[in-house]
């Protein structure tokens, strides 16, 4: 099964070798037809500490790291 692999933005960089990304999506309203915006906070694995807060980054879904930590930084993107 491959893993999946999500775009986001990151908001939290305080911890070490850790981020906390705001993933954003839109879905359709059942009733109204309408798009609307859900969005979720992951944890990431971040080896190096690179990532800063604001950037945006692409995850994958990896092995459990920590309780709550079971996804990884793939790449980092130019604001």
């Amino acid at each position: 099964m491959p893993k999946r692999v999500f775009l986001g933005k990151v908001v939290k960089d305080a911890k070490d070798k850790t981020v906390v990304v705001n993933v954003e999506r839109r879905v359709m309203h059942p009733v109204y037809k309408k798009f609307i915006r859900r969005s979720k906070k992951y944890m990431a694995h971040d080896e190096d500490n690179r990532c800063k807060a604001g950037e945006i980054v692409r995850i994958r879904e990896c092995r459990p790291l920590s309780r709550r930590k079971r996804w990884e930084i793939l790449t980092e993107q130019a604001n």
